[in-house]
């Protein structure tokens, strides 16, 4: 169990996902999103996006007091050399689902810890692989469930990663927004008394 009671943990995250691990790892927490340019150099790969990313969100909090602990994330899915994000709209949801129908992707999350002087940030990857979708069942999950505020268009807890997900290599949790062991590891090491 960490014993966090001199921190106060800051949480730069509006998914409703990522606040419920910290709930389920017993963290008390607030929440503080501001807004960021999420624009990378187009020549960075993988995880140099989210460590990237992640590191300019902290960017955004001048203000971190002595017993602060800022935590910034980002997620991506890694397919074809290429980082899909949300999608803006049903199609692009649709395009996006297509193309990894009968394939294997990976899903990269970066969270980065910043205090007053302290940064530190850690990735992890997971692979997933998708059977083959029919039109069907990708226009039905993205009716559905609205997958627009997800990277790569889908949620591994919800209907399509029950029927699609075949296999995956790594941290499930990963996948679902949030790598929660590496989190536990990193505060515990670092900050837990």
């Amino acid at each position: 169990m960490l014993n966090l009671k001199n921190y106060n943990i800051i949480l730069a995250s509006g998914s409703p996902r990522r606040r419920d691990f910290f709930k389920s790892l017993h963290i008390d927490f607030t929440v503080d999103v501001r807004k960021t340019d999420e624009t990378y150099p187009a020549h960075f790969q993988g995880s140099e996006i989210t460590e990237f990313i992640a590191k300019v969100k902290a960017t955004e909090f001048h203000d971190l007091k002595e017993n602060d602990i800022l935590i910034t994330s980002d997620t991506i899915v890694w397919f074809e050399n290429q980082a899909l994000g949300k999608p803006k709209n049903f199609d692009e949801a649709r395009q996006i689902l297509s193309r990894l129908s009968g394939k294997t992707h990976e899903v990269i999350t970066s969270v980065c810890f910043t205090t007053k002087d302290f940064q530190k940030t850690i990735s992890d990857t997971t692979k997933v692989w998708f059977k083959n979708l029919t039109e069907d069942e990708i226009e039905f999950y993205i009716n559905t469930y609205k997958p627009f505020d997800k990277a790569g268009s889908y949620g591994i807890q919800e209907w399509i990663g029950l029927i699609g997900v075949e296999k995956i290599e790594g941290s499930y949790f990963n996948v679902m927004g949030l790598p929660a062991h590496l989190i536990y590891k990193i505060l515990s090491e670092e900050f837990s008394s």
